[in-house]
């Protein structure tokens, strides 16, 4: 079902709106909402939604009103929050936002900041994959150009040069397990016809979902100043990536080997490791609470990300997102406290 959300900015919404099916409103209802968006204004990473500006998306997502009149909101199956769910026991510093999601319940069990922009790294990657997946098939020949090694000094790769030919799934798995930067060029390149035109489908597809607080620059997440995200639109970008079951199944991987092609068609190996510490057993989630998967992301902008889904005892799942954490060893302790609110009591 197309979900949508609120944006502030009014040709944003048009264009996210058509082909949307929706419920009649009234003539009076639809006229107040256009009053709405044109009072609104955008958003940047200096100045973040305000609970006022928020709650107009908020009223429109989860369909609360004191009009009679109001549309259904399109956010049935989604947490939906107008500010910080902030219970005893959690302190996460300032500068880094965070959440956890009951996604059973339809319920924020903490959150933190979820609105404020923020840059998301290669969690980015996440819609990479889900745009790929939307527009191509898994067996896809994909063959590299010179601009997978066109990146920045220090960015992740997994060793694809000019030439190189693999499938789309050998590289959603390079892309999601090892975060390979030169696997993301690959695949927006193949399946978006150039990077650009990818990129443009990946702001379409947050628009769809309702991720209108992100923008993307790119299909890898390497730093650029007007490529943010928000805690709340990752929770978005997760969950709708989740409703395909070979990301579920990549995200679970703690390792990944592979044989592809060279220009010359000669056999190329490749072994990688999850950038995601859960996985590989280094870090410990809290008693009671399993890891399924997730995805990492680490720029000196962003600081260092993680969002996860994991499970109770009862195999209810949970979403977890933690954005701009100053160092790795922090990251998980954040991610631990958050898991804690639904771990078994120790």
């Amino acid at each position: 079902m197309f979900r949508f959300a609120v944006h502030h900015n009014l040709s944003v919404i048009k264009k996210a709106h058509a082909g949307a099916t929706v419920k009649k409103a009234s003539r009076a209802a639809a006229l107040l909402l256009c009053c709405a968006l044109l009072c609104a204004c955008g958003s940047n990473l200096v100045s973040p939604y305000t609970d006022h500006e928020y709650m107009k998306a908020f009223t429109f997502l989860s369909g609360q009103s004191t009009d009679s009149g109001q549309a259904e909101g399109f956010a049935a199956d989604l947490c939906v929050t107008e500010g910080n769910v902030i219970p005893p026991g959690i302190s996460i510093e300032a500068g880094t936002t965070a959440l956890i999601a009951d996604t059973a319940n339809l319920e924020f069990l903490y959150a933190k900041s979820v609105h404020e922009q923020m840059y998301p790294a290669s969690l980015t990657k996440l819609m990479t994959a889900l745009v790929a997946l939307k527009n191509s098939s898994l067996d896809t020949k994909l063959t590299a150009s010179a601009d997978v090694t066109n990146l920045e000094a220090g960015a992740q790769t997994c060793g694809i040069a000019e030439g190189d030919t693999m499938t789309l799934d050998q590289a959603l798995h390079l892309l999601l397990i090892n975060s390979a930067n030169d696997a993301a060029v690959m695949i927006a390149e193949n399946v978006g016809g150039s990077v650009s035109a990818f990129v443009d489908e990946m702001n379409k597809e947050a628009q769809m979902i309702g991720a209108t607080n992100t923008h993307f620059m790119n299909p890898s997440g390497l730093h650029d100043g007007n490529h943010y995200t928000t805690a709340y639109d990752m929770y978005l970008i997760f969950n709708e990536a989740l409703n395909y079951p070979v990301i579920q199944e990549i995200i679970n991987m703690p390792s990944y080997s592979t044989v592809y092609r060279d220009a010359q068609g000669a056999e190329k190996n490749v072994s990688v490791n999850s950038t995601n510490l859960y996985l590989r057993s280094i870090v410990d989630a809290p008693t009671g609470m399993t890891v399924i998967g997730g995805k990492t992301g680490t720029t000196s902008a962003a600081g260092h990300c993680l969002t996860i889904l994991a499970k109770d005892t009862s195999g209810n799942p949970y979403i977890c997102v933690v954005l701009g954490a100053p160092d790795q060893q922090v990251l998980y302790s954040y991610m631990n406290d958050l898991q804690d609110l639904v771990a078994e009591p120790k």
